[in-house]
């Protein structure tokens, strides 16, 4: 399904872009939605949560009817945290593919739960390849579970997670995906690439607020995960069966974050779904990255790991860049940046995903070029370290 470019809507009085991989600036009617009161046990309520579990369902495509839909209270790491614990049983091992914090995260996760793991960090600046995941399987025949991170936001990088899966599958393993700041805007079909289940967030690319994450997962492994989960909130199997027989979730629910979900997941199948979604998230990576590259800023990526979602700067190596500062400066221009979370070198990050299209995308570069006047910064290129240290570690 293809669909001409939605109307973008400006800051809503005033407010500035964020230009984050979620919270993200989200338009006007997805914002109205939340101003009505809605009962959570009422039938109007029933039928909304229903109607967002089943437009969900639909983006995967063909082989969706093997799938279900959970819907999780809380933040993208609450799903992220009953994801790992519902479908990773307690005499599970898992191995985690880490490149960045997110994927550390998960690692995290399974320590405070009690299960066993194998960590495979690649560090900032590359991708857990296919043959390292077989590798890593064949010597470990204890691993029942592989954790992959489909796009990683601390650095942008969109992981190879068809690779991934085949290696996965290849050796009679399972595969969970943390979906969160990809679902939406890149396929993950799975009559393409095989997985277990996946998790994502309302407040991502489908465009939505804060509230709550969903678990998609195969029906047969919902029904297999009764009695893993260590809580009582966070169990994917007792929040899916109470929804297969009441309708209802189990404890109060997000019932103004749902209404605006249905909003913005209206608006998304409008525009052409994860396909027509997708296109505007790149136009916009592809405009800004080259407007900033004219500045003088270098990626921390190669070009063929840079994802649609959000990009990774390092910051300039001229003595009168302080970071502080130029967020203050872009914020005033009415754009929110964010900061670097890389170990080795100082970097930001600006995000691709939200109500922005490449026109904003276009100021965002000539605020970033005002920016850099004003604090008297001469050249945006970054120190000699870390491009020693990018191609160092990329060979």
């Amino acid at each position: 399904m293809t669909a001409s470019a939605p109307q973008i809507d400006p800051p809503f009085l005033g407010e500035p872009y964020l230009l984050t991989p979620g919270p993200l600036t989200t338009s006007y009617e997805v914002k109205q939605a939340m101003l009505r009161d809605w009962g959570s046990w009422d039938d109007d309520f029933r039928a909304m949560t229903s109607d967002m579990r089943c437009r969900l369902l639909a983006l995967l495509g063909e082989g969706a009817a093997e799938f279900d839909c959970v819907p999780m209270q809380g933040s993208g790491s609450f799903a992220v945290e009953a994801m790992l614990a519902s479908f990773i049983p307690r005499d599970g091992k898992a191995l985690v593919l880490a490149n960045g914090a997110y994927g550390l995260r998960s690692a995290q996760t399974l320590q405070y739960l009690g299960r066993a793991y194998r960590l495979l960090d690649k560090g900032d600046y590359l991708p857990p390849r296919g043959q390292e995941v077989a590798q890593i399987l064949a010597d470990d025949p204890a691993i029942t579970h592989v954790v992959a991170i489909h796009c990683e936001t601390s650095s942008g990088i969109l992981n190879p997670v068809e690779e991934i899966s085949e290696a996965v599958y290849a050796a009679d393993r399972k595969l969970l995906i943390d979906s969160m700041s990809a679902f939406g805007a890149i396929e993950l079909k799975p009559s393409q690439i095989r997985y277990e289940a996946m998790v994502s967030s309302a407040n991502k690319c489908i465009e939505g607020v804060p509230g709550f994450g969903f678990v998609i997962a195969r029906k047969e492994e919902l029904e297999a995960a009764k009695g893993n989960s260590h809580s009582l909130s966070l169990d994917v199997h007792a929040q899916w069966a109470h929804m297969e027989k009441t309708g209802q979730w189990r404890f109060t629910p997000p019932t103004h974050v749902v209404a605006a979900f249905l909003e913005a997941l209206k608006a998304h199948e409008a525009e052409g779904g994860v396909e027509g979604r997708g296109a505007r998230y790149t136009r916009n990576r592809d405009v800004m990255v080259a407007g900033m590259r004219e500045l003088g800023f270098e990626t921390l990526l190669q070009n063929r790991w840079l994802s649609p979602i959000i990009v990774t700067f390092f910051c300039p190596a001229d003595r009168n860049f302080v970071f502080g500062r130029f967020y203050d400066l872009m914020k005033e221009k009415g754009f929110i940046i964010y900061p670097g979370k890389l170990t080795v070198v100082d970097s930001f990050r600006v995000g691709c995903i939200g109500q922005m299209d490449e026109h904003v995308m276009r100021q965002v570069v000539t605020a970033a070029s005002e920016t850099l006047a004003e604090m008297g910064v001469a050249s945006a290129a970054p120190p000699a370290a870390a491009l020693e240290e990018r191609a160092k570690l990329a060979a």
